[in-house]
C-alpha cells in the first residue's frame, strides 16, 4: 500500500499543476459559423440572409437617405431582391413606373420628405408591402392602384396637399392599422374608410374636414380618433363617434363644435378626451373643467332624459303586418263600392294613394294557418313568377 507520506506528494503535485493550468487562460476553440450574416457593403446597401433553412433567399435593405438624389437608376441593381428601401430625406421629383414594378419583394418604402408631386401607378403591383411613408412631400392625390396594396399595413401621408383620398381605399385595404393624413387640405374623408375594420389609429388633424363619415361604428378595433384642428371648418360630430366600442382618446380640440353627441357617454374605454378649443355649450365649461367622468355623466345623463321625453310611436311591424292577397280582416269596403272597383283615382283613370282596395289585404294571422302555408314552400319561390302569383289551392 502507499504511504500517507506518498499520498501527500502526489496530492501536492495535482494542485501545483491545476495552478498552471489556470494561468494558461480560456482555449481559444474556432466559434461555429452563423447563420445569420452581418452587415456588408452591396450595391451601397446592407445584406441580411434570411436564414433558417435552405429556402429562404438573401434580400437586401437598401438605405439611400440623406444623399441629395435627384433622379433614380436601377440598371445595376436586382430590385427584386431587396426588401426594405429607404429614400429619405432627397430632393426626388419623381419615381420611374418600371422601379417600382420590379421590386415584388418590398415591404417597407420610405419616400418622407423628397419634392414628389405624385406617385407611380405601379405602387399597385407592390403586392407585400405592409409599410408605407410618404410624408413630407407635395402630394396632391394618391394613385387609384394604392387599393391594390393589400398587405398595407400603415400608411403615413402627413404634411402634403392631399385634397382628397380615393373613394374605395376602406374597401379594398382591410389590413389596415393605422391611417395617418395629418397636415394636408382634406375637406372629407371617404365614406368606405368604415370598412377598415382593422384600423387602430386614424389621424386627421391639420386638416379643413367639414364631417366625417356616419358610420364610424364599424371601426370596432379603433383606439385612437384624432380630429383636432380642422378649426371653424367641423361644426359637429356624428354620432356614431361615441359607438366605438374600443375606443381610448378621442381629439376633437380646436373645432367649432358647440354640441358633442349624448353617445360619447357610452365610451366605456375612453381614457383621454380632449375637448379644449371649441365654443361648447354642450356639456358646459364648467362640466368639462370637472374631468373625463363627469363629461361621460353628463352626456349619459342627457341622453336619458331625452329617452324619456321622446314620444314613443306606434310600431308597425313592417311589411309581414299586413299582406297582399285579396281579404282584409278589420276593414270593409266603403258603401257603395264593389270589391272590383277603384276605390279612388284621378281624371286620367289612374289609382290615388290614400286609397286601397280593401279587399286586397289580409292580416298576416291568416297566413300561418295550414291551407296558406304552400305560399311559402321553396319550390314556389323558386318557381317562375305567375306560379308564384297564382292563387293558392284549397
Amino acid at each position: 500500500m502507499m504511504g500517507y507520506e506518498q499520498m501527500n506528494q502526489m496530492t501536492m503535485k495535482t494542485t501545483a499543476m491545476m495552478k498552471n493550468f489556470n494561468k494558461m487562460g480560456p482555449i481559444n476553440t474556432p466559434h461555429k459559423k452563423a447563420t445569420r450574416r452581418s452587415v456588408s457593403a452591396i450595391d451601397g446597401g446592407a445584406v441580411a440572409t434570411a436564414g433558417e433553412g435552405d429556402r429562404r433567399r438573401k434580400l437586401k435593405t437598401r438605405d439611400l437617405s440623406g444623399m441629395s438624389l435627384a433622379s433614380l437608376s436601377a440598371s445595376s441593381i436586382n430590385l427584386a431582391s431587396i426588401s426594405k428601401l429607404d429614400l429619405s430625406n432627397n430632393n426626388i421629383q419623381q419615381i420611374p413606373e418600371s422601379l417600382v414594378a420590379r421590386m415584388l419583394n418590398l415591404w417597407a418604402l420610405d419616400l418622407h420628405s423628397n419634392l414628389l408631386k405624385t406617385l407611380p401607378n405601379s405602387i399597385g403591383c407592390l403586392s407585400k408591402l405592409k409599410f408605407l411613408n410618404v410624408s413630407g412631400n407635395n402630394l396632391q392625390h394618391l394613385p387609384k392602384t394604392i387599393e391594390d396594396c393589400r398587405s398595407l399595413e400603415e400608411l403615413n401621408a402627413n404634411f402634403n396637399e392631399l385634397s382628397m383620398l380615393p373613394d374605395t381605399i376602406g374597401f379594398e385595404l382591410t389590413n389596415l392599422t393605422k391611417l395617418s393624413v395629418n397636415s394636408n387640405k382634406l375637406v372629407v374623408l371617404p365614406s368606405s374608410l368604415s370598412h377598415l375594420t382593422s384600423l387602430r389609429v386614424l389621424d386627421a388633424r391639420l386638416n379643413r374636414l367639414g364631417s366625417l363619415p356616419g358610420d364610424l361604428e364599424n371601426l370596432v378595433n379603433l383606439q385612437v380618433l384624432n380630429v383636432s384642428q380642422n378649426f371653424q371648418h367641423l361644426k359637429e360630430l356624428p354620432y356614431s363617434v361615441g359607438l366605438l366600442i374600443s375606443l381610448e382618446e378621442l381629439d376633437v380640440s380646436y373645432n367649432g363644435i358647440t354640441v358633442l353627441p349624448d353617445s360619447i357617454g357610452c365610451l366605456r374605454r375612453i381614457q383621454k378626451l380632449s375637448v379644449e378649443g371649441n365654443p361648447l355649450v354642450s356639456p358646459p365649461f364648467e362640466v368639462v373643467e370637472q374631468g373625463l367622468e363627469a363629461v361621460k355623466r353628463y352626456m349619459s345623463e342627457k341622453m336619458t332624459e331625452s329617452y324619456k321625453k321622446t314620444p314613443m310611436k306606434k310600431t308597425l311591424w313592417g311589411i309581414g303586418k299586413m299582406v297582399k292577397y285579396k281579404t282584409f280582416n278589420g276593414l270593409s269596403s266603403s258603401p257603395g263600392r264593389s270589391p272590383g272597383r277603384r276605390t279612388g283615382g284621378d281624371r286620367h283613370g289612374n289609382e290615388r294613394g290614400g286609397f286601397i282596395n280593401v279587399s286586397d289585404y289580409r292580416q298576416i294571422d291568416g297566413i300561418a294557418s295550414p291551407r296558406h302555408v304552400s305560399l311559402f314552400n321553396p319550390r314556389r319561390l323558386l318557381s317562375p313568377l305567375s306560379a308564384y302569383f297564382s292563387p293558392p289551392r284549397y
